[in-house]
């Protein structure tokens, strides 16, 4: 699948600013600084669509890019950044659970997790709502050309086993700059909005 037309269709801080729920949703999350915008942009081939930052905690609202008329993308925002207010932590973690749990057009969730480092309690806890909700459980390991060839192995069998992943098949190591495992993901969009 060719990403033709995309377009941040709207920025939410609130449910009441939701699109309607007239085309399927694929949702993206991960923890503060995992590489979202990054990856958003390199997946979809646009520079500066999701804004990126070098400081974790950018994406505070959810951001839905209308992709090609036929589906969205949304990122949501990072959870388990420390550094933001319990006040603005609840807020960001209502916005999330709301999106997640009520929904109706939400076909899949895929969490980013860094490849560098262990997934954290909370990626688990993440993973297992995903999987008790009844989501696939796709896994994108981000920043895949930050470690060496001969360690890929080892880092995806880190991921596997903090998450409990049976199937290696749903993990896909990704670099925003190389653009590896693109295509592969591409297909998987694909197939998951057609179904």
């Amino acid at each position: 699948m060719k990403f033709k037309e995309i377009e941040l269709e709207q920025v939410a801080g609130f449910k009441s600013q939701w699109p309607s729920e007239d085309l399927v949703e694929l949702a993206f999350v991960g923890r503060s600084n995992v590489g979202k915008s990054s990856f958003i942009n390199s997946f979809l081939g646009r520079k500066n669509l999701a804004k990126t930052s070098s400081k974790p905690g950018k994406t505070r609202t959810i951001n839905f890019y209308r992709i090609n008329n036929n589906f969205r993308l949304v990122d949501l925002p990072g959870y388990g950044y420390a550094k933001v207010s319990k006040k603005e932590k609840a807020k960001w973690d209502k916005l999330i659970n709301e999106y997640l749990y009520e929904r109706d057009n939400l076909r899949e969730v895929f969490l980013l997790v860094d490849i560098r480092h262990e997934p954290t309690a909370q990626d688990k806890q993440m993973y297992d709502w995903i999987i008790e909700s009844g989501f696939t459980g796709f896994v994108i390991a981000t920043k895949f050309d930050k470690i060496k060839k001969g360690q890929i192995q080892k880092h995806i069998n880190q991921i596997k086993k903090k998450l409990n992943i049976e199937d290696e098949g749903l993990i896909f190591a990704y670099s925003s700059e190389t653009k590896h495992n693109k295509d592969v993901l591409e297909e998987q969009v694909d197939v998951i909005i057609n179904y």
